[in-house]
Parts: C-alpha cells; structure tokens; sequence
C-alpha cells in the first residue's frame, strides 16, 4: 500500500525533483488560468503540481502521494499508468498519431465505432466522435433540430431538461442544463429550455432508503402534453445526476421517461457522459435498464481517463433522414478537427476490453459493493454529514455542523466546509474536489478493497479536521 510518507516509486522519481516542481508551480501562477476557480483564491493557496501516477495514486513534484479520489475529474477507469492502455497507445504512435475522418477513416475509429454500436442497446447504429462530453451534447442537440427540420416539422425546436440538469459549459448544452449560478450570467445568449422537477431517490450500500417518481412524470407528462407538438427533444443525465451532487434517480425511471417520450413524438437524448463505462456498475446504464434513447452521448470514461474523445450514438432512422444528394443541404454540418483521433480510439477499444473482463468476473461488482459498506460503517449517523448518497463508484457527503440545515455565516455567506475538507484532505494523502458544501467521492474503478478502505478512512479523517465531534 502506497501511504503519504512513503517516497515516490523510482520508476516515477526522474519526475519529482524539487526544481521542476519549483518551474512548474512558477509557470503556472504566472501564466495559467484554471477552470471553475476564482484565480485570486486558487494563486492564495499552496501550489500542489502533479508528476506522475501508479494505479489510483498521483505522484506530486516534491515525491507526496495521493490517493485519487475523484479519478481525475471523474474519467479514470483502470488507473493511471496502466500497462495495458500504455501499450494500445504505443501500438497506435507507431502507425499513426492523428487523421482526419473528413472524407477518411481509419481503423481504430471504425473499429470502435462498431464496438460502441454493439455496447448500445438495439437500433443505436450510428456513431458521431467528438472530442468532449458537452460537444457530444451539442452534437445531439443539433442532430435532433436538423432531423426535425429534414422531415418537415421544423416548429419542433424546444427543449426540455430535467432540474439540476448539467450537460456541459458549451452554449447548447448550457441552454439545455439548469445548472443555476454556473451558467446564469450566459443565459441572455443560449436558447429557451424547459425543466421539469427531479425524483427523489436516497440510495446507498445498495439499498434505496426512498423513492419517489410521482411528481417528477406528472409534470414531464403535462410539459409534454401541452408542448410535445414544439419540442424537438428531452434530455437528462440517466441514473445520477453528478455535477448536482450525486442527485440519484428511482429504478425504472428512465424508462417511464423514455415512454412519455415516444408517446408523445419526442427525442430521448440520454447524456451518460459521467454514469457510463462501469462508474455505477453496468458498461451503459441505457443497456441496463432496457431503453434505447434516440441519441446517447459518452465521454469521460470512453478512454479510461487518458485522452479526451466523445461519441454520440444515433438511431438509424434518424441518420436515414440525412442522407440524400449533395444538393438537397440535408448533410449534418458538424465537425471536430481532432474527430476520432487514432490514438484516443486504440486506447477507449482497450478500455472496453479490459472493462469487459473487469465486469464479467464480477470484480468490479464486489468492489463496488465494498464501497458503499464502507460508506455507510464509516458515515452513516455521523453527526456532521446531514445525508449520504451512492450509487455505485459515484458518492456524495452533504455536510453541516452536527446535522443543523444552515451552514452559512452571517450575512448570507457560505462556510464553504467542502472546501475546506477538501483542503486538509491532501494533508492526508487524498484528492478530493467539493460541490459546495458537499464531499463528492468518484473513485478509479481499479481501487481495490484496501485501497477503498484508505479512501473513506482519509476522507474521515480530513472531515474530523474541519468539523471535530
């Protein structure tokens, strides 16, 4: 077991000296403006700068440890380093790095294309790359319009999202979304969308402790009873929502969604970005629960944490609308220059293979119900966290002083105990990042049974930190 004290491993120590930690920490606080920070903080905290990685451990330029708690803003599969990706990827750079799919392909694409199409619940044939999980939004987003346009309903435009819904920062999938603060100062130059409230569902250690749907289709039943003629398509984050914090959804309601939306004429885009690849247990939730939505974006996961690639898979029928001479202007007018890159696709084929294997021996089922046994032997009836939400590899602590609802200072002003958590947390040999006043834990799926023990332990610890009993 790698601990904090421990040193970094020699193969990794030529990218750990103090001078290139020195050079780095320089160039970064000089030049680099970080995404979702507010630089005057992050420049006010101490540098931390990573150099290199073993499994789900990271290696800082000074040689400290650190378990990955978030597996590296939810992407990492099999760990970082891992022997198998690092030669699909080595095989690939001997051939070739990158070539356009604009009027070309290549092998590792269309062999993943295919991969992806047989993962995919029946009739989602038709595979769109894209380098990112709010492009394969977009891309959904913009296949649905032009679908409705080509086949003569062009008033069918609106959009119709789930509350709390989070598809990306791109001006589409911030329009789509209802990610509140995030995104409400863009909102004079996105589109109109709709929201319709969430379930509610308290689920972890696989028991669900309440559930309730009701509510949530009877207003996407009215929405569309009174707007399906105008609306082009629903979209939501299936299973669990992450980025407004592990909101978790009842089984089955995705497909009570998926049939208010047929009945009714409208496009299902399922946006699996974060839950897909294994992170809550099955390789796609869609396939799991048995519902074929007429667009399904993936991302993250799709290459195991190690380059960035998307894909948005499309119903057949829907790419027959596209087709026609060159003159008909039916053609979809998208495109990303590094479109599926060779080297992203020869890892993510990787990726599914070892999945697969991870999957059918029952490992990562085992791992993953050790994970929510811990969670609960550790935090549950903990007198500062207020709820635990889980639901395979994704968890959420909401935190507050001893249970109380209010955690804000006077004046309105939040105490940010996440933060702060997540702060101490690296004195403990542990990443985690926050979502407000909430701990929100997304392993690697290669943690084994020890190295998830040290997870929930170190978070504990870091939260006795900041919040004493």
């Amino acid at each position: 077991m790698t601990s904090v004290a421990e040193p970094c491993p020699p193969e990794l120590a030529a990218d750990t000296d103090a001078d290139v930690g020195s050079g780095t920490h320089a160039a970064d606080r000089r030049h680099v403006w970080h995404p979702f920070a507010q630089m005057e903080e992050y420049l006010s905290l101490p540098p931390l700068a990573i150099a290199s990685g073993r499994g789900g451990w990271l290696t800082d330029t000074e040689g400290r440890t650190y378990l990955d708690g978030n597996a590296s803003v939810w992407t990492n599969v099999h760990g970082h380093n891992d022997p198998d990706l690092n030669a699909a990827l080595q095989r690939q750079l001997g051939r070739v790095a990158h070539s356009t799919m604009l009027g070309l392909t290549h092998a590792p694409g269309a062999e993943l294309a295919a991969e992806l199409a047989q993962l995919a619940p029946p009739g989602l044939g038709r595979v769109f790359f894209s380098d990112n999980g709010a492009g394969a939004v977009e891309v959904a987003l913009k296949m649905s319009f032009q679908f409705w346009q080509l086949t003569g309903r062009p008033e069918k435009t609106g959009v119709i999202g789930l509350a709390g819904g989070y598809h990306g920062d791109t001006f589409g999938a911030m329009s789509a979304g209802d990610s509140g603060f995030f995104h409400a100062r863009f909102r004079p130059w996105g589109f109109p969308a709709v929201h319709f409230p969430a379930p509610v569902c308290h689920e972890w250690g696989g028991h669900v402790h309440a559930a309730d749907s009701t509510a949530s289709l009877a207003a996407l039943r009215a929405l569309l009873a009174e707007r399906a003629a105008q609306t082009a398509c629903v979209i939501l984050e299936p299973s669990v929502q992450g980025a407004a914090g592990m909101r978790l959804q009842p089984p089955g309601f995705v497909r009570e969604v998926a049939a208010l939306c047929r009945g009714h004429g409208v496009h299902l885009v399922l946006d699996e970005v974060f839950v897909a690849f294994g992170r809550l247990g099955p390789m796609l939730v869609c396939a799991d629960e048995g519902v074929t939505p007429d667009f399904l974006c993936l991302a993250k996961g799709l290459t195991g944490g190690y380059l960035p690639l998307a894909a948005t898979l499309a119903r057949e029928e829907i790419f027959a609308a596209f087709l026609g001479p060159y003159e008909s202007g039916r053609a979809f007018f998208h495109g990303h220059t590094f479109t599926g890159n060779p080297l992203a696709a020869a890892v993510a084929l990787e990726n599914i293979r070892k999945l697969r294997l991870l999957i059918a021996a029952g490992t990562l089922r085992e791992r993953l119900a050790c994970f929510g046994r811990l969670l609960g032997e550790t935090f549950a009836g903990h007198p500062h966290i207020r709820e635990i939400r889980q639901r395979g590899f994704a968890a959420a602590l909401d935190l507050s002083p001893r249970g109380e609802a209010g955690v804000d200072l006077p004046g309105g002003v939040p105490r940010r105990l996440g933060l702060q958590v997540c702060l101490r947390a690296r004195a403990h040999g542990l990443l985690l990042r926050p979502l407000g006043d909430s701990l929100l834990l997304v392993p690697p799926l290669c943690l084994d049974e020890s190295e998830l023990g040290e997870l929930v332990r170190r978070t504990g610890r870091s939260l006795d930190d900041v919040l004493p009993a």
